[in-house]
């Protein structure tokens, strides 16, 4: 079974993400949007959503640099292991306590506002589950692991590691089998929430108008100032411009 969950399932979520980003770039390219509702209530969007994205950001920070960066890199610049878990613990409960309050809003917002109910996606529901539980599994995990109540475990050296050696296709899915049941759980609807992706409105996030950055000049005509506006006959704008 720790075979399977995480030395297997891993890439088989890297393909479902992947395949499915293609899938849908090719047969739904205008479709890769929020699908925004903000013209039927903007006020608790406008509290709810700042929280929820901005929170969520610093929650990814706090997962990549508790995942990727080793804790011999920590130990080399001073970093002590006590120092590192209170301000992973502070700032990821802040982050954390941010994002759920975010979220809370936002799905009360849309149950309870009828026209951003009727503009709800069946998808949502499964996308709006499989998140918030992933995000109050990691909080709770988080807690007893502060508390001591998940014993002397170190994720540094368990899920840390385990997840590097996915990198070099050489996952130590042993690692695992010693890890606490809600750390477990949180990773199971991460990678839930992952195969999600393409198939929901979280595909947004692959949708940043980069290419904007690169475009060229929009040119603007400008007008003889000795012409009035007067002056000038009214055309039609589907006629050919000569």
């Amino acid at each position: 079974m720790d075979l399977l969950l995480w030395g297997v399932l891993p890439y088989v979520v890297l393909v479902l993400l992947v395949s499915g980003l293609v899938w849908r770039s090719r047969h739904d390219r205008f479709g890769l949007t929020t699908h925004s509702s903000q013209l039927h209530e903007s006020r608790l969007l406008r509290i709810g959503s700042p929280l929820f994205h901005f929170g969520m950001a610093f929650v990814v920070i706090g997962h990549v640099v508790g995942l990727l960066i080793p804790q011999s890199w920590t130990d080399a610049v001073g970093v002590n292991d006590h120092l590192y878990h209170l301000v992973a613990v502070s700032t990821g409960a802040l982050a954390g306590i941010a994002a759920v309050t975010g979220i809370g809003i936002l799905v009360y917002r849309r149950f309870t506002v009828p026209g951003v109910r009727r503009a709800t996606l069946r998808s949502d529901h499964l996308m709006y589950t499989v998140l918030i539980g992933a995000m109050l599994l990691g909080l709770v995990a988080t807690l007893l692991n502060s508390a001591g109540m998940s014993g002397d475990y170190n994720y540094r050296e368990g899920i840390s590691v385990w997840f590097r050696s996915l990198f070099t296709l050489q996952p130590d899915y042993a690692l695992m089998s010693g890890t606490p049941l809600a750390f477990k759980l949180h990773i199971l609807f991460g990678f839930a929430l992952i195969t999600l992706i393409p198939y929901s409105r979280l595909v947004h996030m692959f949708s940043a108008p980069v290419r904007y950055l690169f475009r060229p000049f929009v040119v603007y005509r400008r007008r003889d100032p000795r012409q009035q506006p007067a002056q000038r006959a009214p055309r039609r704008g589907w006629e050919r411009v000569k």
